[in-house]
């Protein structure tokens, strides 16, 4: 969609959405763009200031998205957090035993969280026994 300033034959400035020039082009031709304030049909384009964003405005934008798209990441996972801790049991650095006497019927089954080494993991894994890894953001940065 492109957004143009457009201006009738009696001086009224007014904008209109378009899907491109082409669309402006062809409506303008078949004396479809009507002045909202005078109902003509002689209308055109209107000058623009076009719209350049500088290089320091460029990385001040990106820097800002960038920051945006980080908080949500932190929201997410500080939500994914919550509900973790809410249903399921700490086991802490016992995650991979008890993992383990879950999955082999010796302990009852349950959802539980903890620390396991990368090593620990993978040997979970090997076994068949599911596992996800979620990184664990602190609650508040300071």
């Amino acid at each position: 969609m492109i957004l143009f300033d457009l201006k009738c034959h009696k001086d009224h400035v007014f904008e209109a959405w378009f899907r491109d020039s082409r669309a402006y082009e062809s409506q303008a031709k078949a004396g479809k763009i009507v002045c909202p304030v005078c109902a003509s049909s002689k209308v055109g384009k209107a000058l623009m200031a076009p719209s350049i964003a500088s290089s320091r405005q460029k990385a001040k934008a990106e820097a800002a998205a960038q920051a945006q798209a980080q908080a949500e990441v932190r929201q997410v996972l500080l939500k994914l957090r919550e509900q973790v801790e809410k249903n399921c049991e700490y086991v802490g650095p016992l995650f991979a035993e008890e993992a383990r006497k879950i999955h082999y019927g010796e302990s009852d089954p349950r959802g539980i969280y903890g620390e396991a080494s990368e090593q620990e993991a993978a040997e979970l894994v090997e076994e068949g026994i599911e596992v996800g890894r979620i990184p664990w953001i602190p609650r508040s940065d300071g």
